[in-house]
C-alpha cells in the first residue's frame, strides 16, 4: 500500500492482512490493510525539564514544541512508567493494577444519541454502565442544530434518499448500508418520539414539519426548531436516567480498552476508566463494550465540536488492533460563525466555532464574498444547496481569491418573523454578539465538523474485534462515503446503535460465558484480568492531579498539533505537506510519551493529546493512500476522481511484535 512508509518517508517492511473490516469484503474492492509497528521510527524525546511542566517542574514547552536529542537509547514509556509507578498502582502482568474492578454486561463509552440509544435498548437485556468524560449532556449531539433526515413524507421515497446520500458521498458510500439506514429512518424517528423527543410540527395539521438542507432533493429533515440535537439529548438523557438498569459514570475518562491474550480469537473485555476527580482507576469488565464517543474535531484549530471530541474512541480501538477506515474524509462545515478580526463578537476567549445550520441555506440563505458578490454559481449549478464539501471548498477558494478572512451568509430577504420562527436558536446566539440576522449578513468560515471515517463496522455495529461494537461518529459504517449528507449523522447514530443491540442480544449468553460471572468477587476478577488480559501501555494515571488546568505544555502541544493538521490536512492538501506533517506528528508522539513517563503516568490532557496524535496520523496515512480527489479529500497532486481509486481505505495496526497480539486476520 502507498501509505506503508515510515514517517520519515523511508519504506518500511509491513505485513498485509486480509481483515474482516467490519464487513469490508462486501464493499466491492478495498485497499489492503496494513499493519506496521506503532513505533515506526527512532524518534526524539523532550528533556525531562520540558516534560516536567505541570508535574512539578517549571519549564514550559515552546509553541514550536522544542525537542532534545533523545535517540534510540531512550527507555520506553512502558519501562519508565513501571520504574516510576506508585505503590497504589504497582506494575503487573496486566500493566498496572487498577484501584477497583467492576463486572458489567454493557459498557457504553459516550453519552450522545448513539450511546444513549444503545443503552436504552441494551437495558432490556442487562445492566448498563454509561461512561462519559464530561457531564452526560456535553456530547456532540447537543450541538446538532439542523435535524434528522427521514423518509416520512408521502412524496419522498427510500430510493431518493439513498440516491442523495450516495451522490453527496462521492459514490464511495456502501449502498447496502445506506439502504439499511434509510429504510429504518421512519422507525428511528418514531422511537425518538416515543422516548420523549418533541419535534416541530405544522400548525395546520400537527404533522411533522420537514425542512430541506443542502444535497437533499426533498424536504425530509425532521427537526426541533434549530436546536434538534439539544432536544434529542434532553429526551434520551431523561429516559436513561430514569431506567433502573442504567448507571452513569460522568467525568470518567476511558483510558484503554481491555483485550484477552488469546492469539487465535482475542476479544474485547471492557475498558480501563479513570475517575477524573480522584485519579483512581477502575477496570470495567464487560460482556459487550460499545464505543459511542464521537469524533476528533479538536485536531483542527477551529471546530464546531465540543471539547470532548479528541478522537479517544478511534485511538483506543487502534491500540487493540481494531480496523479503521476512510479517515482521510474530515468534513468541514461551510458556515461556522467567524469571530476573528472584522467578524462577530467572541463571548469566550477559547470558544468553539458556533455552527450556522445548513437549514439557513436550505431556507434561502445566500453566500456573498468580501466584494459583495454571490459566488456559488461559479462552482456548482446547485449553488448554496450543493453538498458541504463543494460549498466549503468554494468558500475557501473565494477567501483566497479576495484575500479575506471570511464570506457572508445573507437571509435578510426573508421576512424577519419567518427567520425568527424557523431559527430561534441561531437568532438568539447572534443577538448575544450584537448581530441581527434579519437585517445583517452573517460572517462565516468553514470549520472542522464531522469525521466520516472511523472504527470499521458492519451493519450491526460489530468491529473486527469480538466483543467490541461502535456506533455514531466514531464508527465507519459505510453510509457517509467521501462526504456526509446533511442530517444523516443523527439518523446513523440511532439506526446502527439499535441494530448493534439486536445483534449482541443474539449472542449475549455466549459473550457472558467467556468472562467471569456477573456476581464475581472483585479479588477473583483481578486475578482473571492478570491471567487473561493483555498488559496495558497506558494504564497508569498520574499520581498527581489527573485533570490539569491551563497547563502550558498541554496548551502548546495541542496548538502545535492543530496547526500541523490544518496546514496539511485542511480543505486543500498536498502530498509534501502531508508527509511533513506525518513526520511532525511522530516527533510530537515521542514528546507526549516522554512527558507521561516523567510525570509517572498520564494526565487527562496528555492522554487526549496522545489520542489526537494517533488519529491525526491515521488521517494523514489514509489521505496519502488515496491517489485522487474525492468528496472531502481534495489534493492538488491528484485533483480529479479516479475510478480505480473508488474504494475505502482500511488500516489495521500491529499492536505488538508478538503475533499473539496482532489484530484478527479473518472474519469470525
Amino acid at each position: 500500500p502507498d501509505c506503508a512508509a515510515r514517517a520519515d518517508g523511508a519504506p518500511t517492511a509491513t505485513a498485509t492482512a486480509t481483515v474482516r473490516c467490519g464487513g469490508g469484503c462486501r464493499r466491492g474492492g478495498v485497499r489492503e490493510a496494513i499493519s506496521p509497528s506503532i513505533d515506526e521510527d527512532a524518534g526524539t524525546s523532550v528533556d525531562d525539564d520540558d516534560a516536567m511542566n505541570g508535574c512539578g517542574g517549571a519549564s514550559v514547552l515552546s509553541s514550536s514544541v522544542a525537542m532534545s536529542r533523545g535517540g534510540a537509547g531512550a527507555t520506553t514509556l512502558a519501562q519508565r512508567a513501571k520504574q516510576r509507578a506508585t505503590g497504589l498502582r504497582k506494575p503487573s502482568a496486566f500493566g498496572v493494577v487498577p484501584d477497583a474492578c467492576a463486572r458489567v454486561d454493557f459498557a457504553v463509552i459516550g453519552s450522545g444519541i448513539a450511546g444513549l440509544s444503545y443503552a436504552l435498548d441494551a437495558a432490556e437485556v442487562g445492566d448498563v454502565a454509561i461512561i462519559t468524560k464530561a457531564s452526560a449532556f456535553e456530547a456532540s449531539t447537543s450541538y446538532a442544530q439542523g435535524g434528522i433526515s427521514a423518509v416520512v413524507d408521502k412524496l419522498d421515497s427510500v430510493d431518493e434518499h439513498v440516491r442523495d446520500t450516495c451522490i453527496a458521498g462521492g459514490y464511495l458510500c456502501d449502498e447496502r448500508a445506506v439502504r439499511v439506514m434509510v429504510e429504518d429512518s421512519r422507525a428511528a424517528v418514531e422511537t425518538l418520539i416515543e422516548r420523549g423527543t418533541r419535534f416541530t410540527r405544522r400548525e395546520s395539521d400537527g404533522a411533522l414539519h420537514l425542512a430541506r438542507e443542502g444535497g437533499h432533493s426533498r424536504h425530509r429533515i425532521v427537526h426541533a426548531d434549530d436546536m434538534t440535537g439539544k432536544e434529542i439529548e434532553r429526551a434520551l438523557l431523561e429516559a436513561a436516567r430514569a431506567h433502573p438498569r442504567i448507571t452513569f459514570y460522568e467525568h470518567h475518562f476511558a483510558m484503554e480498552l481491555l483485550k484477552t491474550r488469546d492469539g487465535e480469537s482475542p476479544r474485547c473485555t471492557g475498558a480501563l476508566v479513570v475517575d477524573e476527580a480522584s485519579g483512581t482507576t477502575t477496570a470495567f469488565v464487560a460482556s459487550s463494550t460499545v464505543l459511542a464517543c464521537g469524533g476528533a474535531g479538536h485536531l483542527f484549530p477551529s471546530t464546531t465540536n465540543p471539547v470532548v471530541s479528541t478522537g479517544d474512541g478511534v485511538a483506543m480501538a487502534m491500540r487493540v488492533g481494531a480496523t479503521v477506515a476512510n479517515m482521510e474524509f474530515m468534513q468541514f462545515h461551510p458556515t461556522a460563525l467567524f469571530t476573528g478580526p472584522g467578524g462577530a463578537t467572541k463571548l469566550v476567549a477559547n470558544e468553539n466555532a458556533f455552527l450556522i445550520t445548513e437549514a439557513v441555506r436550505g431556507h434561502g440563505g445566500q453566500l456573498y464574498n468580501a466584494l459583495g458578490e454571490r459566488f456559488m454559481s461559479r462552482y456548482d449549478a446547485r449553488e448554496e444547496l450543493a453538498p458541504r464539501d463543494i460549498v466549503a471548498r468554494s468558500i475557501d477558494s473565494e477567501m483566497k481569491r479576495t484575500k479575506s478572512n471570511c464570506v457572508f451568509l445573507d437571509i435578510t430577504h426573508v421576512g424577519a418573523d419567518e427567520i425568527r420562527a424557523n431559527f430561534p436558536g441561531v437568532a438568539a446566539e447572534l443577538a448575544k454578539r450584537g448581530l441581527d440576522m434579519t437585517t445583517e449578513r452573517i460572517p462565516v468560515v468553514p470549520a472542522a465538523h464531522y469525521m466520516c471515517g472511523g472504527v470499521s463496522t458492519n451493519e450491526n455495529g460489530e468491529t473486527s474485534l469480538r466483543g467490541l461494537f461502535a456506533c455514531g461518529e466514531v464508527a465507519y459504517t459505510g453510509v457517509h462515503g467521501a462526504n456526509r449528507l446533511a442530517s444523516n449523522s443523527l439518523l446513523e447514530g440511532v439506526v446502527f446503535a439499535r441494530r448493534a443491540v439486536a445483534s449482541v442480544t443474539d449472542e449475549i449468553n455466549a459473550l457472558r460465558a467467556e468472562l467471569p460471572a456477573l456476581d464475581v468477587d472483585e479479588d477473583e476478577l483481578r486475578r482473571w484480568l492478570e491471567k487473561e488480559c493483555l498488559a496495558l501501555t497506558r494504564a497508569c494515571a498520574t499520581s498527581s492531579a489527573f485533570v490539569t488546568k491551563d497547563d502550558a505544555w498541554e496548551r502548546d502541544m495541542r496548538a502545535e498539533i492543530q496547526r500541523t493538521m490544518w496546514n496539511a490536512a485542511g480543505i486543500v492538501r498536498t502530498t509534501v505537506e502531508m508527509e511533513d506533517a506525518l513526520r511532525k506528528l511522530q516527533t510530537l508522539s515521542r514528546a507526549c510519551e516522554d512527558r507521561a513517563a516523567v510525570c509517572s503516568g498520564y494526565t487527562m490532557g496528555t492522554a487526549e493529546i496522545s489520542n489526537l496524535i494517533v488519529v491525526g496520523r491515521l488521517m494523514l496515512r489514509c489521505a496519502l493512500m488515496r491517489k485522487e480527489s474525492r468528496g472531502l479529500h481534495y489534493t492538488l497532486d491528484y485533483p480529479e476522481p479516479v475510478d480505480d481509486e473508488k474504494k475505502p481505505s482500511f488500516i489495521v495496526e500491529d499492536v505488538a511484535a508478538d503475533a499473539s497480539q496482532r489484530a484478527p486476520t479473518s472474519p469470525r
